[in-house]
């Protein structure tokens, strides 16, 4: 991959399509911000695919701007994308387990989880990190939705300690369930969320 230039990225929304061109990418720079092993995208892809034909599905990325505003040479440095979330989904079914045992009630789950949007990946490359590059593609991934509240599952870090935690709260989210483990993961997850619009 080519080192990042000083030239500001910008933000532009993805089609389904367009993402699916360009998935090899956006999975670099999935790859690279976690910090997973070689051969994590392409374990990956077929779910991101799959993630492009649900319902009210968006995507966006920070690309940086090729030489000579050359579309095709465009680096992209940044990807987010989402969808309205649904009963049937598997991450919907997991945060409602969670809220159950957590003790939530009936009208506090149907609050939280009739009518949301799930920010599903929101990445952005070390190299191109600490430029606010990541409030700027959640912003624009969640400019209009039409959702009551956006939700998002995040790793469980010690005193919040890293730049994903500083956005979300820096944005306004709350908690909804720490320290929660997801099936087929032994690391604990914190599920943020706050009412839309930002």
């Amino acid at each position: 991959m080519s080192p990042v230039s000083n030239t500001t990225p910008y933000i532009a929304e993805l089609s389904a399509p367009q993402l699916r061109s360009r998935l090899d990418d956006a999975l670099a720079v999935y790859v690279e911000a976690m910090g997973y092993p070689d051969g994590t995208g392409r374990q990956r892809a077929p779910m991101w695919t799959e993630h492009t034909a649900r319902s009210g599905w968006r995507g966006v990325a920070a690309l940086v701007p090729g030489p000579e505003a050359d579309r095709s040479q465009e680096e992209m440095v940044g990807i987010a994308y989402g969808y309205r979330g649904a009963p049937h989904q598997w991450w919907h079914q997991q945060v409602r387990q969670g809220l159950r045992r957590a003790g939530a009630s009936e009208p506090h789950l149907h609050a939280i989880l009739d009518d949301y949007f799930e920010l599903t990946e929101l990445h952005v490359s070390p190299r191109s990190q600490g430029h606010r590059t990541g409030e700027a593609l959640l912003r624009r991934l969640l400019d209009d939705r039409p959702e009551a509240v956006v939700l998002l599952s995040t790793p469980e870090v010690h005193r919040e300690d890293n730049r994903a935690w500083r956005l979300y709260r820096r944005l306004g989210f709350t908690d909804v369930v720490r320290n929660f483990t997801f099936a087929g993961d032994s690391r604990p997850f914190a599920v943020l969320g706050r009412r839309l619009p930002l």
